[in-house]
């Protein structure tokens, strides 16, 4: 039976940003669920807790981490039965050791954006609006992604996630949009990892949602038998 394709987006972002990839894929004939995080993030624990909850458990899955996502895919190979992974414009985790969750640049970013109890703007208000605007196909989809947006602790960010070896030792491949994650795209061809680039920008699965559907399909192909 063909493993089930369990999409994860990042917690800063709720399943909006899947939804149309995973209608593809299912138009395709492919098992799709979206697993995001809870309405109310304070801690690394509380999204493993409900991405562990919203995977499958009666068939076998391929995760289908994004951006921030990627960090909580080691964690969950070890508590469903997982394929493979594909990682889509995403935090690759070393195969061992600890993560920390934000690297020291972007901490001090977002030190900077953090209000007087500690709490942070939502995603797309990080960032200049000429840089957030081309994310998006349209004003609807941004609407739609917006609204399901929540802010989050600067604490959140200050917190590590724990590796465990051997994670990595199953199938997996890497998706990359553009060049924003070159450093990932790098480590991932050094593990011998497939890989392959969809020119784009960091949310082009909600620009061009069929031909990312295809591309995870291909990269997900001998993890199906």
């Amino acid at each position: 039976m063909a493993p089930a394709f369990a999409l994860l987006p990042s917690p800063l972002l709720g399943p909006s940003v899947w939804e149309p990839a995973a209608r593809s894929l299912r138009a395709g004939g492919w098992e799709a669920v979206v697993c995001a995080a809870p309405r109310r993030v304070v801690t690394t624990h509380d999204v493993l807790c409900a991405l562990t909850s919203a995977l499958p458990v009666t068939s076998d899955v391929v995760l289908v981490a994004h951006s921030n996502a990627g960090a909580y895919v080691p964690a969950l190979v070890t508590r469903r039965s997982v394929r493979g992974v594909v990682l889509v414009d995403a935090v690759l985790p070393a195969s061992r050791g600890t993560l920390h969750l934000a690297p020291a640049a972007l901490l001090d970013l977002l030190r900077a954006r953090a209000d007087s109890a500690g709490m942070l703007p939502v995603w797309t208000r990080w960032w200049e609006e000429d840089d957030v605007a081309p994310l998006f196909p349209d004003a609807a989809t941004r609407e739609r992604v917006e609204r399901e947006q929540q802010r989050l602790p600067l604490s959140y960010f200050e917190e590590t996630i724990d590796v465990p070896p051997g994670w990595d030792d199953l199938d997996a491949a890497y998706l990359a949009f553009g060049d924003g994650y070159v450093d990932e795209v790098a480590d991932a061809r050094r593990r011998g990892w497939r890989v392959t680039t969809l020119p784009g920008r960091h949310l082009h699965m909600l620009v061009d949602p069929d031909r990312v559907a295809a591309k995870i399909v291909a990269l997900a192909g001998h993890m199906r038998r």
